[in-house]
């Protein structure tokens, strides 16, 4: 998988972040593009994403999303704000299993007090084939940093 250099302050801000981020460590989860406004995660398929039957979990799909959404917004927040999620509404299209999900998180509208998100979620099989499984809207709250 080809990934971004991170050399950008954006880029760098968002690295660091992600590296602090116990859940992505724990799924496998990687950090594949950041530019100003957008933000690509991949999870690849394991067991620790597997729901009952097989596929990936919805609830690896939603985290997927609201984690490369917030961290879109956070692109846009001020310097020494992060970002935390205030709500989001997921629709769930189709399901899959092995290969990998890729989350692509925009922003819709940055602000002061709200940022509103987006993110596609996407199932790559393991022949390439790209497919989205899941979209999402979320809306943001910019809150000083505490670390």
């Amino acid at each position: 998988m080809k990934t971004s250099d991170f050399s950008t302050p954006a880029g760098q801000r968002i690295a660091a972040s992600f590296a602090r981020q116990g859940m992505m460590k724990h799924l496998d989860a990687s950090l594949v593009r950041v530019v100003e406004g957008e933000v690509e995660i991949a999870l690849p398929y394991s067991d620790k994403v597997s729901q009952q039957q097989g596929g990936f979990h919805g609830g690896a799909m939603g985290a997927l999303a609201d984690i490369a959404a917030g961290y879109a917004g956070l692109t846009v927040a001020p310097e020494g704000m992060e970002v935390v999620t205030v709500e989001y509404k997921i629709n769930f299209l189709s399901g899959h299993q092995h290969g990998e999900l890729r989350a692509v998180g925009k922003v819709v509208k940055g602000g002061k007090r709200i940022i509103v998100t987006m993110a596609e979620v996407f199932h790559l099989d393991p022949q390439g084939k790209k497919s989205t499984c899941a979209i999402m809207q979320q809306t943001l709250v910019p809150v000083p940093q505490t670390y």
